[in-house]
C-alpha cells in the first residue's frame, strides 16, 4: 500500500505546533510563576546539570535506533525491528550507571545551601529514563503506521503531567524544588509509558474484533472500532497491514529460521550511533563546557538557561516538530543508496518543492526573529522575570540568542534532509566531519565564554551551527547538481519581505529607545503592527502557497461537512 506520508507528516508537524503552542504557553505561564519562588542556582541545577543527564542517557540510547528503523518502513520485518529496539533499554540502563555515577562523584556538586537533594535528583532523572525507554519499540510503531493524534495527545499529557505535579509541590515547598522536579520527572515518565501500552492494548482488542466479525459480515460494512485517533486515507488499509495481533508481540522473541535482528538495520544504528555522539556534543556543547568546566557559577547558569529556553521557543515548539516531520517524510520518499536521477521522478519533484518552501518559510521566521528580537529582548525578559532578568546581561544575550535561532531553525531542515538521505558511507565519512566540529566547538566555546561570559556560548554556537548549515548545503547540491531541481532557492526570501523587515527594525528601534522606559504597553503595541505588516508582506510574496492552504483548508472543512 502507497502511504500519503507527506500528508502525514504535515499532519504530524501541525498537531505537534498547535499542542507546543498551547502547552508552551502555560508552561511559559508556570514557570514565570515558579521563577519568582526558587533561587537561580537552583534553576540551574535543574534545568542544566539534571536535564543535562537526562537529555545525554536519551540521546545516546535511543536516536540512533529511531533514525535507522525509521528509513522505509513500510519493508519492515516488524519482529526483527521489536528485537533490535528493545536493546534501547539494557543499553539505557548502562548509560544511566555511568553517567548517574559521573554526575554524583566526578562533577563538582552543587552546595547545600543551594540544594540538600542533589543525589535524589540524580537518580530520578536516571529511572525516569529507564521507565520511558521501555515504550520504544510502541512509540517506533506509532510513528511507522502514522498514529499522527495519539502521539501528539500523549506527548502532550507528558507535558502536562510534569508540568502540573511540579507547580503545586513547589509553591508549597519552595525549599525542596529538586525534590519536587524528581517527582515529577518520574510520574510524567510512568503516564507517558502507560499511556501508550493502554492506548495499544485498546487499539489491538478493537482490531482483533472486528477481523473476526469480518469473517461472519459483509466487508462493506461500517467497522466496528473507534479509531478517532488515527488519521489514514484509509482506515481499512490501516487495519490490514497493522502486523500485531497482541501486546506480546511488543516482546522481543527469537524468530523461526531468521535471524533475531535486521544485520543491515543494525550496521544503520551503528553509524547513527557514532554520529549521535558527535550531535549530543554540538547541542549540549555549552552545557558540557558549563557542567564540567565550571566556567559559569550556578546562578549564572540559571540566568542562561531562562534565556535560552525563552529564545528558543520557536525551536521547541515550531522547528522541532517540523523537522521530525520532515525527517520521516524524506526518509520515506528519497532512497538512499539511490541517485536522483533513478528514482521516480514525481516524488523527486515533490521532494524538492517540499524542501524548497520548507527553507523558505524557516528562513522567513528566523529573519522574522532575529529582527523583533533586537528591540524587544527587554520587554520579554521584564514580563517573564521583572527587574531582575534585565539588570544583568540577560537582553544581550537574549539578542544575541536570536541569531543562533535562525541558524538553527535552517539547520535543523538542511541537517534532517542530508541524514534522511544519505547512505551508509556517507553518514561514516559525516562523523569524521562532526568529530572535527565538536572538538573545534568546545575550544571555541571555552575560549569565547572565558572572553565573553554566557554571551561566548551563543557566539560558539552560532559558528558551529554555520559550519553544519555549510555542510549539509554542499550534500544537497552535489545531489541535485545535474537535476532540474533547485530547493536551495528557498533559502533567499522574497525582495518585499526583506524591504518591509528592514523598515521594521529601524522603526522598532526608534520605539525601544522612546517608550520603552515609561510606556511599555505602547511599545508593545508597536511591534504588534509592525509584526502585522511584515506577514502581510509574506503573505503578498507568498500569495500561492498561501492561495493553496487556503483551498486545502477548504477542502478539508467541505469534506467534514458532508461526514
Amino acid at each position: 500500500m502507497a502511504r500519503n506520508f507527506l500528508k502525514s507528516s504535515l499532519q504530524n508537524a501541525s498537531f505537534n505546533i498547535i499542542f507546543q503552542i498551547i502547552f508552551r504557553c502555560v508552561t511559559f505561564g508556570l514557570n514565570a510563576f515558579v521563577l519568582r519562588h526558587v533561587s537561580q542556582s537552583v534553576v540551574g541545577v535543574m534545568n542544566v546539570r539534571l536535564l543535562l543527564l537526562e537529555s545525554t542517557i536519551l540521546f545516546l540510547s535511543r536516536e540512533a535506533f529511531r533514525r535507522a528503523c525509521l528509513s522505509k518502513t513500510t519493508e519492515h520485518n516488524w519482529a526483527q525491528v521489536i528485537n533490535l529496539l528493545w536493546l534501547t533499554v539494557p543499553l539505557c540502563q548502562v548509560f544511566s550507571f555511568v553517567f548517574g555515577y559521573i554526575w554524583l562523584h566526578v562533577l563538582t556538586p552543587p552546595s547545600t545551601d543551594i540544594t540538600q537533594h542533589y543525589t535524589l535528583g540524580v537518580w530520578a532523572i536516571c529511572l525516569s529514563c529507564v521507565i520511558e525507554m521501555c515504550c520504544e519499540p510502541v512509540y517506533l510503531v506509532a510513528q511507522s503506521f502514522l498514529f499522527v493524534r495519539f502521539k501528539v495527545v500523549l506527548d502532550t499529557i507528558h507535558i502536562l503531567v510534569r508540568t502540573a505535579t511540579f507547580t503545586p509541590l513547589i509553591i508549597y515547598r519552595p525549599h525542596q524544588a529538586v525534590v519536587a522536579f524528581s517527582v515529577a520527572q518520574v510520574l510524567a515518565a510512568c503516564v507517558y509509558t502507560l499511556g501508550y501500552y493502554v492506548y495499544f492494548h485498546y487499539y489491538i482488542t478493537n482490531l482483533m474484533k472486528k477481523r473476526a466479525a469480518q469473517k461472519k459480515v459483509d466487508s462493506n460494512e461500517k467497522p466496528p472500532v473507534n479509531l478517532r485517533f488515527v488519521h489514514r486515507d484509509s482506515v481499512t488499509e490501516l487495519e490490514e497491514e497493522f502486523p500485531f495481533e497482541s501486546l506480546m508481540d511488543f516482546l522481543p522473541a527469537a524468530i523461526e529460521n531468521q535471524p533475531s535482528i535486521n544485520h543491515g538495520l543494525a550496521r544503520l544504528t551503528w553509524s547513527f550511533f557514532k554520529q549521535g555522539i558527535m550531535k549530543q556534543i554540538l547541542t549540549e556543547g555549552e552545557r558540557y563546557i558549563m557542567t564540567l568546566f565550571s566556567v559559569l557559577t550556578f546562578s549564572e547558569q540559571g540566568v542562561y538557561d531562562i534565556v535560552n529556553n525563552l529564545g528558543s521557543l520557536a525551536a521547541r515548539f515550531l522547528f522541532r516538530p517540523v523537522e521530525e516531520s520532515s525527517y520521516f517524510y524524506f526518509s520515506q520518499m528519497v532512497a538512499r543508496d539511490t541517485t536522483i536521477q533513478e528514482q521516480n521522478q514525481k516524488h523527486m519533484a515533490e521532494s524538492a518543492n517540499v524542501l524548497y518552501q520548507l527553507l523558505r518559510c524557516i528562513t522567513c521566521i528566523g529573519l522574522v526573529i532575529v529582527v523583533f528580537g533586537q528591540s524587544y529582548s527587554h520587554l520579554l525578559l521584564y514580563l517573564y522575570g521583572g527587574e531582575s532578568l534585565i539588570m544583568g546581561p540577560g537582553p544581550t544575550l537574549m539578542r544575541t540568542h536570536c541569531l543562533a535561532v535562525l541558524l538553527l531553525g535552517i539547520n535543523g531542515i538542511t541537517e534532517c534532509y542530508a541524514f534522511a538521505t544519505m547512505n551508509t558511507s556517507q553518514l561514516d565519512k559525516y562523523n569524521y566531519v562532526m568529530a572535527i566540529l565538536s572538538v573545534s566547538f568546545l575550544v571555541v566555546s571555552w575560549v569565547l565564554t572565558k572572553a565573553f561570559g554566557g554571551a561566548g556560548f551563543i557566539v560558539a554556537n552560532c559558528c558551529n551551527m554555520g559550519a553544519r548549515i555549510g555542510h549539509s548545503l554542499r550534500f544537497i547540491k552535489i545531489q541535485y547538481l545535474d537535476t532540474e531541481y533547485k530547493p536551495l532557492g528557498g533559502l533567499i526570501p522574497g525582495p518585499y519581505f526583506l524591504i518591509t523587515l528592514a523598515s521594521v527594525f529601524i522603526i522598532t528601534q526608534v520605539s525601544q529607545a522612546i517608550f520603552f522606559e515609561w510606556f511599555k504597553l505602547l511599545h508593545l503595541g508597536v511591534g504588534v503592527i509592525c509584526l502585522l505588516l511584515v506577514v502581510i508582506s509574506w503573505a503578498y510574496e507568498e500569495r500561492e502557497l498561501v492561495s493553496l492552504a487556503i483551498q486545502k483548508w477548504e477542502s478539508k472543512s467541505q469534506a467534514l461537512k458532508e461526514e
